[in-house]
């Protein structure tokens, strides 16, 4: 069995803001993290904020590190799912409005990043299509996506991981 706490590295992204993001599931994700866990999250305010908050020696990756323009803020966070990869992590989400049409799960970051709208939603896809245990939190009248391979596991909580793997939020 699988749990945020086990992972050497955690990875987070969600919304840009914090309205409709769950308080609770935010506090929970970060008592989740082991202490010894390197944690590695974007330059965004909202969700980004809150976890460069609370966690100050977090590792920052900044769109104006990749460019100028939308397409920065794709190759930053292509950069940390891959870096959480590597680290053998875990990526922690948290979308705030359903996923948009066409958007599957894939390996290709090109795929996933494909100017849909929700970078959310493009880390989330691309994490689960690299074979990152993913660990997802829904607020209240989001589904989750037909397809995706996210199993419910109550509060809001999916979690989406590699075939073989078992897992549980906390």
């Amino acid at each position: 069995m699988t749990s945020i706490s086990d992972f050497p590295c955690v990875g987070f992204s969600g919304a840009r803001s914090l309205s409709g993001v769950s308080r609770p599931a935010l506090v929970s994700a970060v008592r989740a993290v082991s202490p010894s866990a390197s944690v590695l999250v974007g330059c965004a305010g909202g969700v980004d904020g809150f976890f460069r908050s609370q966690f100050p020696r977090a590792s920052v990756f900044r769109a104006s590190s990749f460019g100028v323009g939308r397409s920065a803020f794709a190759r930053r966070s292509v950069a940390v799912v891959s870096a959480v990869q590597s680290a053998g992590g875990c990526w922690v989400s948290f979308p705030s409005s359903p996923c948009p049409a066409g958007l599957v799960p894939s390996a290709s970051s090109s795929r996933c990043f494909s100017g849909r709208g929700s970078g959310s939603w493009a880390s989330l896809a691309f994490a689960l299509g690299s074979g990152i245990p993913c660990f997802v939190c829904l607020p209240a009248g989001v589904s989750a996506p037909v397809g995706w391979g996210l199993s419910p596991v109550g509060g809001g909580w999916f979690v989406g991981v590699p075939a073989g793997v078992q897992s549980s939020l906390f």
